[in-house]
């Protein structure tokens, strides 16, 4: 249920960025105005909540494919599942403190 999820939101993430990045070439001040307002502290954690989807999304759908071409995946699956789910925390321990560290630089109040 959880790839289907993170599926659909990727779907609709790829789609708003699309749009707001066609307007370059409508308007170069609208596409500032829109890229200004994801400049915030709110938009660095979304951030974080997109890469742990679109990682889990990868992740699990490696296991999908292992479970449906590899003869033992199924006796497995739940293995590869937890295997899936510890790959996703090593690799969003990675991300998380970094990137909001970089993120949220300039939101600290001083110079």
């Amino acid at each position: 249920m959880l790839h289907r999820i993170t599926g659909v939101a990727i779907f609709f993430f790829l789609l708003v960025h699309v749009l707001d990045t066609a307007l370059i070439r409508l308007s170069p001040a609208a596409y500032d105005a829109v890229i200004g307002t994801y400049k915030n502290p709110i938009m660095a954690f979304g951030e974080v909540v997109l890469v742990a989807g679109i990682v889990f999304h990868a992740m699990n759908g490696l296991r999908i494919i292992l479970v449906d071409f590899w003869s033992k995946g199924t006796k497995y699956q739940r293995q590869l599942y937890w295997i899936v789910i510890g790959v996703w925390v090593v690799i969003m321990a990675g991300f998380v403190p970094r990137h909001l560290t970089l993120a949220l630089a300039g939101f600290g109040g001083g110079n």
